[in-house]
């Protein structure tokens, strides 16, 4: 028998958007499947609010919707 997906963790996820959006700094919540990120980045300066989020779910790709079950987020340009 083979195990399901190891929990993600907001640690984990704020890490990852940081090391992948350039200069972003995150605030994640969450309980290991549903999760609240609120990510500031001078990338998102320019781009709709749906691109700004785009950038945020292509972090995670297919983990969003199975390891990640959920993920809502807030997003703001920095200067």
């Amino acid at each position: 028998m083979t195990a399901g997906p190891v929990s993600a963790t907001p640690d984990e996820l704020k890490a990852r958007i940081e090391a992948e959006i350039p200069n972003a700094r995150a605030v994640v919540t969450g309980d290991g499947h549903h999760f609240n990120a609120i990510v500031s980045s001078p990338a998102f300066r320019g781009l709709s609010r749906i691109a700004q989020h785009r950038l945020v779910y292509e972090v995670f790709g297919d983990e969003v919707g199975d390891r990640i079950h959920a993920l809502s987020i807030q997003t703001k340009a920095d200067d």
